[in-house]
This record gives structure tokens, sequence and C-alpha cells, in this order.
């Protein structure tokens, strides 16, 4: 009977319910593994003595990514922890996107204001401003060239908070495609959802956002399955990954490009893709043994 750990955070006011745990951890017990759900800065919790650690919903990491990057090394180092403790940090800054660009991974264009640096923002177009450490669009908001005093007092905020910021084109195919969330597990894809614009014009950068508004199943082209899997591959070092899920949008010239790639702590949206849970279970059961 292995024992597994489906890693998870303490509730706040800031802190979404992961509403996929408690189906997820029946589902184990009923398939003959000693799951629970454990939170990853408590202190009582005795990581050695699972066979398996698997990162689920850990969203309040951004705001203390060291901390969660020392446990992750530590936690890596005395059980199997997936996804692994490097593609953790590796993954945990959004300056990755910078390396699948140069990796030949189509992206959505991105440059990157570090503390002290200018606030060199676009005069030309509307753009989106956030951290390259965040979750749930924490910090992120999407302007206008004529809301730049805005967008500076933005980038002091993070800023002094030691963010780096990042600064990309509003990116117009999400108000017309949506942006497309293809789900891996075991190496294999899982399913696909689609959600539609997170950032409303006009929404300050520090009001809480809904994360995936208009969520619904999605079938994945070839096109966007091709540029998933090239993100996939060029991930450092070809780590063996439990789960991935690699956020698309189509760029002006109406092809998928890479927003994001989750290997932390995606949401699976299990609740929405029940007939999932199965292929989710065999694999991690598959992992811890």
């Amino acid at each position: 009977m292995p024992r597994i750990a489906l890693v998870t955070c303490r509730p706040g006011p800031e802190v979404s319910v992961d509403r996929d745990l408690p189906g997820l951890v029946a589902a184990l017990r009923e398939a003959g593994a000693d799951a629970e759900a454990v939170v990853w800065d408590d202190p009582d919790a005795d990581w050695a003595g699972y066979d398996l650690a698997v990162i689920r919903s850990t969203w309040d990491y951004s705001w203390r990514a060291d901390e969660f990057l020392a446990w992750a090394r530590k936690t890596g180092a005395v059980t199997r922890l997936a996804n692994p403790a490097e593609v953790v940090r590796w993954n945990s800054d959004k300056r990755y996107l910078g390396e699948l660009a140069a990796a030949g991974v189509p992206t959505v264009p991105t440059r990157y204001l570090a503390p002290g640096e200018a606030a060199d923002l676009p005069g030309h177009h509307e753009y989106v401003v956030k951290p390259t450490s965040g979750a749930g669009a924490r910090f992120a908001a999407r302007y206008t060239p004529d809301e730049h005093d805005t967008a500076v007092r933005h980038l002091a905020r993070m800023h002094d908070e030691g963010f780096t910021a990042m600064v990309q084109p509003y990116v117009r195919g999400i108000d017309v495609g949506g942006e497309r969330a293809l789900q891996f597990f075991g190496g294999r894809l899982l399913h696909a959802s689609r959600k539609g614009a997170v950032l409303a014009p006009g929404t300050a950068y520090d009001e809480r956002k809904v994360a995936h508004p208009g969520l619904e199943p999605w079938r994945p082209t070839d096109a966007e399955l091709a540029v998933a899997e090239r993100a996939l591959s060029a991930v450092p070092d070809a780590p063996e990954l439990l789960y991935a899920r690699v956020d698309l949008v189509d760029g002006d010239d109406g092809r998928p490009q890479v927003m994001e790639l989750e290997l932390v702590e995606p949401n699976l949206f299990l609740s929405l893709h029940t007939g999932s849970v199965p292929g989710v279970v065999a694999g991690i059961l598959r992992a811890a043994r």
C-alpha cells in the first residue's frame, strides 16, 4: 500500500479552494493507496514517510517562493517529489518563457523589467504587466498607452516587493478564441479546456481576478498539440514529468503560442473532466511504485 501525500496549502482569503482534492484523495484510497492531503509548510509533516509527494494546490507559493523552493529541495531529498524539485525551481520563475522562445517554441513575446530598471513600457499598443512569480493573475493588469502612469505605479509596487515584472503585448486572440489549457499526465495528453479572458480593461492590478472564467471542455487541434509537445520537450534536461499544463493563445498570425507552461501546481480541472480521474489515479500509483 503506497503512502502518498497530495501537497496543498492552508486556506486563506487570497487562496482558491482546490475542489479536486477531496475526490482525488478518495479515489486513490479506493484504488488501495494510503493517501492524504498534506499542507506543504506543516512543521509536523514527515515527508520521508511517504513513497510519493505530489504537488497539487500549493497556491500560496508565489508569495513565499524562496521558502517553497527550499521545501521542495528538502522534500525531494527524502522522498520522490512530483514534479522534481529542479523542475519546480525552473518553472517557478516565468523567465523560462525566454528559454522556450530561444529553443524555437512559439511563445507570447515577453520582456522583463527587474527592480531598479527603468519603466520601459509600450507606447503604441495595449499590453499586460505581471510578475515573473505569480499565480491566479495576481498582480497582473492590462493597460493602454494612455494608462502609462498607472502602469508605472504598478511596476513600482512590484519592484518594491522584490518582483521582476513581465511586459507582454495584449494578445487579442484571447478575446476571440480564448485561452486553451492542454493537460498532460504521465507523459500523455489527459484532456484540454478553454477559458475566456482573465484581464478585463480597467481592472486594478491588486484586485482579485477570476482565474478561469467560462471554463469549458476543449478538443485541441493538431497545431495546438504540436506546440504543447515542443514546449514540453524544451524543458531543460528532459526530466520525467508526472503532470504538466500548457496554456496556449492565438497570436496575430492565428497560430497557437505558449502563454504559460505550468509544471509546479496546475489546476487539473478534474471537476470539469471527471472521466480523467481514473487516469490520474493510475499515473500517481505508477509514480509511487
